[in-house]
């Protein structure tokens, strides 16, 4: 994709509502639940840490959360939160991103590797990861499983939030050449539009499988939710458990 730029979702402006926007979207008490349960007692690393959806729940039960992010303006809004400025926060791309080492559990969640922008990269996210394990430490993935049968000539449209004040739309764009998403979410409310663009690299979870693989991991679980429902051959979305 020709402009594909990781910071081009934090960049937009969505990190002014992205909070409002995904409200009760993510399953996130049964999500921290579960990272806790993995990461039994020892510190934990959020690649694509954001507005902290996840890391201020872990922090407040106790745990080490630290985080990299590639938006200055997603880590803005998580320092603006109580409890925000107790976590360490790497500004950067995570693929190569150093925030130490150590950690018991690395967490990617809600297809946040998908940002970015081909599989080289991804494969380096990965090795990345793996860099910052503990002997014998964990990587959990949490992905959308790809449906390009949604899509026809290539394009789909799709109502994301249908409310009396407030409408959003997301059009995609798919290139199966490349495995790319182009989307733009157009929030129509008070007279506005806004517009949000997001550029995806998308993988099949067997190909995350052959990146863990490179980056000296073994898949260890896959399950559809947190929840740790069965994966199937219905399941539209997977969480992944990584060890080295």
């Amino acid at each position: 994709m020709a402009d594909f730029d990781p910071t081009a979702y934090g960049a937009s402006g969505i990190a002014d509502e992205y909070d409002d926007l995904y409200a009760g979207h993510w399953e996130t008490d049964t999500a921290v639940d579960r990272i806790a349960e993995l990461a039994d007692g020892g510190k934990v690393l959020e690649l694509g840490i954001g507005t902290g959806r996840l890391a201020l729940p872990l922090l407040a039960r106790g745990i080490e959360v630290h985080g990299v992010d590639g938006s200055a303006e997603m880590v803005e809004k998580l320092r603006q939160k109580p409890g925000g400025d107790r976590i360490p926060v790497v500004v950067g791309d995570f693929a190569h991103a150093d925030a130490g080492r150590g950690f018991t559990l690395v967490v990617l969640a809600v297809n946040t590797i998908f940002a970015l922008p081909d599989q080289e990269a991804q494969v380096e996210c990965f090795r990345n990861a793996a860099r910052h394990l503990a002997p014998a430490g964990r990587f959990v993935i949490e992905a959308w499983v790809p449906d390009v049968g949604a899509f026809r000539h290539n394009r789909v449209v799709r109502p994301r939030i249908v409310q009396s004040d407030r409408i959003s739309i997301e059009t995609a764009e798919l290139d199966p050449v490349t495995q790319t998403m182009r989307t733009t979410q157009a929030v129509f409310s008070e007279g506005s539009v806004r517009l949000y663009p997001a550029n995806h690299r998308y993988a099949w979870p067997a190909e995350l499988d052959l990146m863990a693989q490179l980056a000296g991991l073994h898949r260890e679980e896959r399950w559809a939710n947190w929840t740790r429902s069965p994966f199937t051959a219905d399941s539209q979305a997977h969480v992944t458990v990584y060890r080295l």
